[in-house]
């Protein structure tokens, strides 16, 4: 993943954030191991601390991810969740949930976290109730659907974030791949006067999504 942020600046800062718990840092340390270069869609820290904190500042009880990886985020999430709150997480490749079930097997929070495996569109429409939060991180050219599928099933207050929006950069100079299906899903959004959002420079872009009171 390209860095957007000088890597000096994205340093600093995640100097002066809260250092992970042992066991995150486990899990990241697996994962590159383990996976090499495909370790680069984990949320790392930085994000994972942000992750965090959305989620104790918002309040959120019911949390929907969409794209588990192996399951940094995940537990970063469910760290800011009361001992009441739960997290479904969609996940399709056995071989990432198989890491994240001993990640979150290995952290305080595995009673707080269900995988779901198969196609998250499927496990969204077998989903009864309402999400505070929604974080899609899953394959890029179904962004525009996962959006769609979760903005009716939001909470009064509840809110999506989307990650890698901005994509490394790569929305200001390529066209064609999930690429595209990125700037395409920005630009819906962004255009949705069903929503307001706001586009962030966190590690590979985070847009956070409401709907309009």
């Amino acid at each position: 993943m390209t860095d957007i942020v000088d890597p000096a600046v994205e340093a600093y800062a995640a100097a002066h954030t809260t250092p992970e718990p042992a066991y995150l840092q486990a899990a990241a340390q697996t994962t590159r191991n383990e996976l090499g270069p495909l370790a680069g869609m984990m949320v790392g820290g930085l994000e994972g601390r942000f992750l965090e904190m959305l989620v104790h500042i918002s309040g959120a009880r019911r949390i929907l991810e969409i794209g588990t990886f192996t399951g940094y985020s995940s537990i970063s999430m469910a760290a800011a969740l009361p001992p009441d709150g739960r997290i479904v997480t969609c996940e399709v490749s056995e071989r990432h949930a198989e890491l994240a079930r001993k990640h979150i097997a290995a952290s305080p929070y595995a009673d707080r976290i269900e995988i779901r495996m198969g196609p998250a569109l499927e496990t969204i429409a077998g989903l009864e109730g309402t999400f505070d939060l929604v974080f899609i991180d899953a394959d890029k050219g179904n962004y525009l659907n996962y959006y769609e599928a979760v903005l009716p099933r939001l909470s009064p207050g509840g809110f999506i974030a989307a990650d890698n929006t901005l994509w490394s950069g790569r929305v200001l100079t390529d066209e064609g791949g999930d690429t595209a299906a990125i700037k395409a899903f920005n630009d819906r959004v962004v255009a949705d006067d069903r929503v307001v959002c706001v586009q962030l420079t966190v590690r590979d872009g985070v847009t956070l999504i409401r709907p309009r009171s």
